[in-house]
Order: C-alpha cells, then structure tokens, then sequence
C-alpha cells in the first residue's frame, strides 16, 4: 500500500469549495483505456484545484483477498489489517470518492471487488439491523466509471444494465451513504480503439469532473 494520503493543497479564495478526491481505479495493463481514463480524470482534478489522490490498486499492490479474521468485528483482540486501516482512513479524509474501472461479466474486476469487499466493512462503511442497511459514509460525494465493450443500448434492453445499477450504484455505494452524483460509462470500448475517438472520451471524463467539481478561484499572489 502506498503511504497515507497526502493530498496537494491550494490556496482556494473560497476554502468551502476545495474538495479532496480520492480516485481508486482497477485494471492490470497500466496503458489500457481504462488507466488512461483515470489520469485524465484525476488531471483535470487538479487542474480545477481541487486536491486528489490515486489508488491504483494494481500498482500498488492491494491485497483483494478477503481473510477469515476479518469477518470477525474489529477489537482489541481482532485488530484490523495495516492497508484497510490504511484505505478506511483515505477514505475518511476524503470528501468525493470516484471509482473506475472496467465491467467483466457486467461486474466490477476481483481486484475491485475485493478493496469494496475489505475495505467497505461492517463497521466502518455501514450498520445492519434486521436485514435494513445503514450507511456510515454519508456526507460524502461518488462517482462512478465504468467501461464495457458491449453497447450501452444493449445493456439496457436486455435488462442487464439495470441490474448493473442496483447492484453497485444502489446495493454498494448508494447503501453506503455516498451521494452519488452520476455513473459515467463508456460503451463500446474495443482494443485498438481509434485516437480520435479515444480522445472525445477522454474529454467525456474530464467534463464530468467539471461539471460535478468547479474550478476554485485560487490566491492571487502579490
């Protein structure tokens, strides 16, 4: 795991509009479309002043395996793993979390699920009682990014994109206690894809970024 956050800080003239992003994204080629889409949306991030950090989860190694001490509620005698105690408290210095990555099997990779499944635990993401869902994370802003070969058209006249949409917008994030304010996707996305189209997508990203985080005026300086 890479050190604890350390997130870039401007001088924004109005302090309240400064947000810290935290990005975490998962694919193993690190120049797929994926991680291309990640680096322009984590850029423009900065560019519009805000601060934001990257959890590569590939690169950085994340252990997705998700072990048999860690269904036991964290104590004193049951303390929970360095990288999770770690990533739980990115998460908490954050004030936005986007997450990107590609749809396999109209599900996020193993790599995804297992951070979701580690880090977003019992205790720390969420409370259940009598099978109702309470999310402890709430407060805080979600994006969602996913890419898929096959067409988004597709996906939704088949039924498949709104189980998509219930079970990682709602059943994960949503039940959280994230606010999520959009889930961007990409359709279509085959190897080889063409620069051009390559690049409107790459400004599709970036667009959203702005359009969910404005750019923050920043101290003049004398």
């Amino acid at each position: 795991m890479p050190p604890a956050a350390n997130y870039r800080n401007f001088c924004p003239l109005d302090k309240g509009a400064h947000m810290k992003h935290l990005v975490v994204a998962a694919h193993p080629a690190e120049g797929s479309f994926t991680m291309g889409l990640t680096r322009a949306y984590a850029a423009e991030l900065e560019q519009l002043g805000h601060s934001q950090r990257t959890y590569d989860l590939y690169r950085i190694g994340f252990n997705p395996v998700l072990a048999a001490h860690e269904l036991v509620p964290a104590s004193a005698d049951h303390p929970v793993s360095a990288d999770v105690v770690q990533a739980q408290d990115d998460i908490r210095a954050a004030d936005a979390l986007t997450v990107i990555y590609p749809l396999w099997w109209l599900s996020m990779p193993a790599m995804m699920k297992g951070y979701i499944d580690r880090v977003f635990a019992r205790g720390f993401a969420y409370e259940s009682h009598n099978g109702i869902v309470h999310g402890l994370l709430s407060g805080k802003k979600s994006v969602l990014i996913t890419i898929s070969g096959a067409p988004l058209s597709l996906l939704v006249k088949s039924g498949n994109w709104n189980a998509v949409q219930v079970l990682q917008d709602t059943h994960i994030f949503r039940s959280a206690g994230f606010e999520l304010l959009e889930h961007l996707h990409f359709d279509e996305v085959a190897p080889h894809l063409s620069v051009a189209l390559a690049e409107q997508h790459m400004a599709r990203v970036r667009s959203c970024a702005r359009q969910h985080f404005p750019e923050i005026k920043r101290a003049m300086l004398e």
